[in-house]
């Protein structure tokens, strides 16, 4: 079996990180959506929120499910028997980075980096620019599942009352 792992904090998930893992999944006969859980990192949800939020945007696809994650990524590749992990590139900056990450994950075991790029449509999203720009008053609904968006509108209407 050809097992994939898509990692990444998705906080919160974007149509961009969908597109991607839709990708995968006709690529890979299993494509796990890895949620990386760093307890240390102030993040706008939770990792159970992230997992859940993942879940239902996954639902569709029947080879895709989605786990959480600490620690090394390789580790969890090792430790699940995935053989591969699929990155999306959006830029130049992106191949830079990812180039240096793929090099020292395949030093560390025998896991290869598939490097996907991203569709021209999702190109410049970020769940950083969807979180600053939802911040402002930004409409992001293109940008979300739905789903995502009720409770992205949700958490930070509850951030501005509690002042954080």
């Amino acid at each position: 079996m050809r097992r994939a792992v898509c990692p990444g904090s998705f906080d919160p998930v974007t149509n961009g990180h969908l597109d991607i893992v839709q990708r995968a999944a006709s690529l890979f006969d299993e494509v796990v959506v890895a949620v990386g859980v760093n307890k240390s990192k102030n993040r706008l949800f939770e990792a159970e929120e992230r997992i859940a939020m993942l879940e239902e945007a996954c639902a569709e696809w029947s080879n895709v499910r989605v786990d959480g994650f600490t620690g090394l990524l390789t580790t969890y590749c090792v430790e699940n028997g995935v053989h591969a992990i699929v990155k999306g590139l959006r830029a130049v900056s992106d191949f830079d980075y990812e180039l240096q990450m793929a090099q020292m994950n395949s030093s560390l075991t025998d896991v290869e980096t598939v490097f996907v790029p991203t569709s021209p449509a999702w190109s410049f999203l970020a769940s950083s620019l969807v979180k600053e720009v939802a911040t402002f008053g930004g409409d992001v609904s293109g940008l979300v599942p739905p789903f995502v968006l009720e409770r992205l509108t949700a958490r930070l209407a509850e951030r501005r009352a509690t002042g954080g």
